[in-house]
């Protein structure tokens, strides 16, 4: 009987350490099939339809003189901008965003009671395309842009004795005083990625001025009760705060880079009001060229023509010209692909 207990015993034992491999094994082998399959899934990353993107430029200028003798005065200049892109890219759509922003001051020991201007735009861009077929270059189109600028614009006047230079200066300009703002429609061709020209016969936006001394300057309409008032009885009050215009707008792009390091931009719009002498075109373009002369510095050379013809300045219509010159520290946030 002690015998077949103990044959028994080992029987059990011997079993036991049998199964105990083969569960061993068994979860060896389901660990590895497990880690098998986790390396043959591939992770599809989400498609990215947005590319948001900005340079921000910060700039400062400075000259000090002592005893200099050809002259000169004291001053200190700041600018700053920001360029902004919010683009989105699906299939056949594209929607293109673009904020441009600048604004600079000038201090001169001259007129050391004030702080001048001299550079301000605030410039607003939204496109949205969608191409006729996939292998198209022409696409229609929906855009809305506003352009405008943050501060009074002076010019300024030799005071007289006891009288500070802002005083005397002449008002010329606004926030909102004029801004500018369209919504078109129509088509676009783009042969490739630099050049663009868009095409909107249907074309709504209106002028406005906000100030109201400065509303017969801006070309604004009379309001209907004073329409019958003489010129020399009438107040910038009794004009309209905003123009309706409705026409055609062509707008053209044209963006490259001619190497590593040197960038040209411009634009070219120009617009036809059918409702007030559509042979009148007013036009803007806008250039830049940017020299990238160190990874974070750059030297740039903007310029701004404007021509309206509902605008007056000093009493005529006259083409309007800024150039503006700097140096500055460049930094750029996009996100990585």
């Amino acid at each position: 009987m002690k015998k077949i207990i103990a044959i028994l015993a080992l029987g059990i034992m011997g079993f036991s350490a049998l199964a105990q491999d083969d569960a061993q094994s068994i979860a060896a082998e389901a660990a590895e099939a497990i880690a098998a399959a986790a390396k043959e899934v591939e992770i599809t990353p989400m498609p990215k339809y947005w590319t948001p993107t900005m340079v921000i430029d910060l700039g400062i200028n400075q000259t000090s003189l002592s005893h200099w003798a050809a002259g000169g005065y004291n001053t200190a200049n700041f600018y700053g901008g920001i360029d902004a892109h919010a683009d989105f890219a699906k299939n056949l759509a594209t929607w293109t965003n673009r904020l441009q922003m600048q604004y600079g001051f000038l201090w001169s020991s001259d007129k050391d009671d004030l702080l001048q201007k001299s550079t301000d735009l605030f410039y607003l861009e939204s496109k949205y395309a969608y191409k006729t077929k996939a292998e198209s270059k022409w696409s229609y189109t929906a855009s809305f842009d506003f352009r405008s600028q943050f501060s009074n614009g002076y010019t300024y006047n030799t005071p007289a004795e006891g009288q500070s230079w802002l005083d005397a200066a002449t008002l010329k300009s606004g926030l909102l005083s004029p801004a500018y703002t369209n919504i078109a429609l129509g088509m676009e061709w783009a042969p490739n990625d630099w050049f663009n020209i868009n095409i909107a016969p249907l074309t709504g936006g209106f002028t406005i001025c906000r100030l109201e001394e400065l509303r017969p300057t801006y070309g604004m309409e009379l309001k209907p009760d004073y329409e019958d008032y003489a010129e020399e009885d009438l107040l910038g009050s009794y004009y309209r705060a905003a123009k309706f215009q409705f026409g055609a707008q062509i707008k053209a792009n044209l963006k490259f880079m001619i190497n590593e390091v040197f960038a040209y931009e411009t634009q070219l719009v120009l617009f036809s009001d059918y409702l007030d002498h559509p042979e009148n075109l007013r036009v803007n373009w806008d250039n830049k060229v940017a020299w990238q002369i160190a990874k974070y510095f750059k030297l740039g050379f903007n310029t701004w023509l404007i021509y309206d013809p509902i605008v007056t300045i000093d009493g005529k219509q006259r083409i309007q010209f800024k150039e503006f010159t700097s140096f500055t520290f460049t930094y750029t946030i996009q996100r990585k692909s």
